[in-house]
């Protein structure tokens, strides 16, 4: 009789059930909001059992915390130019492009409401800025190492993340390839990084 071959193939039917839930969350954070749908709407829109999610995540906090992690190291990937100024564009330009996408302000907003959702939900937040500062730092350092002067990772964020952020957050007007780089010149010219 031939052994069983129990090893699990990438990209079955795991996951096709983790990438239906994901979908299935950002769509009703879109729609509803976060706070304003149970396990048991995300496993109906998924097309699975709520048994399933449970099993997988344990809670909503979970499952969430889970797809904002995937959502930022998917649509994020770091660049490497060779240059910060060139890092620092492809890397600002990614993120405008992800954040400005159909899931991106879905994303932001979970963020933010799993802020306000207690402890789980700040956990849940504070992994979410974690993966981002070390994407930053792994691209700043690497610029270390190549004789360049990077800024600090908080100074990325106050001239480059924050404005892309609230510019979506708020739907103030597009982030724009134009936009984006102006941003990036703020940063990297000097007169504004002493201030």
């Amino acid at each position: 009789m031939a052994e069983q071959d129990t090893t699990r193939r990438p990209g079955g039917r795991s996951a096709r059930v983790r990438a239906a839930v994901h979908g299935a969350v950002t769509e009703l954070v879109a729609e509803r909001g976060y706070g304003s749908f149970t396990v048991g709407d995300v496993a109906a829109r998924a097309g699975v059992a709520d048994s399933s999610i449970y099993r997988r995540w344990g809670s909503l906090e979970a499952l969430t915390t889970d797809v904002a992690i995937t959502w930022l190291t998917t649509n994020s990937p770091i660049p490497d130019t060779g240059s910060l100024d060139g890092d620092l564009r492809d890397y600002a330009a990614g993120v405008a492009r992800d954040i400005g996408g159909p899931d991106g302000l879905a994303v932001l907003r979970l963020v933010i409401a799993l802020s306000q959702a207690g402890t789980a939900g700040t956990e849940a937040r504070d992994r979410f800025l974690a993966e981002r500062g070390r994407q930053l730092q792994e691209m700043l350092d690497r610029a270390r190492t190549r004789g360049e002067d990077p800024p600090e990772a908080p100074e990325v964020v106050d001239h480059i993340l924050a404005p892309l952020y609230i510019r979506t957050l708020f739907g103030t007007g597009p982030a724009t390839p134009e936009y984006v780089d102006h941003l990036v010149d703020r940063l990297l010219t000097p007169v504004s990084r002493t201030s």
